[in-house]
């Protein structure tokens, strides 16, 4: 699956882990209503492109998957800043 990582110059394998870590940091550091996204863009990252089949639970599982993910957030970070803005498509 890596292969093209063996065919690469020194100078492409450190271009392309600038690039790799370019779009970790842009995942790392989402924030507020970004959070909640799935993310294609890194997904998209790797040399293997494929359209990934998603599947998403029905709205009630899915509010709850939220609602747990916000409160692992408060355990893990509670001194976290709040951002009280609505989400604006």
């Amino acid at each position: 699956m890596d292969a093209d990582l063996d065919t690469m110059s020194r100078n492409e394998l450190i271009t392309e882990a600038k690039r790799l870590r370019d779009a970790i940091r842009k995942h790392r550091d989402a924030t507020g209503h970004d959070l909640c996204w799935h993310h294609p863009q890194l997904w998209g990252m790797l040399p293997e492109k494929l359209n990934p089949d998603i599947a998403v639970p029905p709205w009630p599982k899915f509010l709850r998957g939220c609602v747990r993910y916000r409160e692992s957030l408060d355990r893990q970070k509670p001194d976290a800043p709040v951002l009280d803005e609505e989400f604006e498509t």
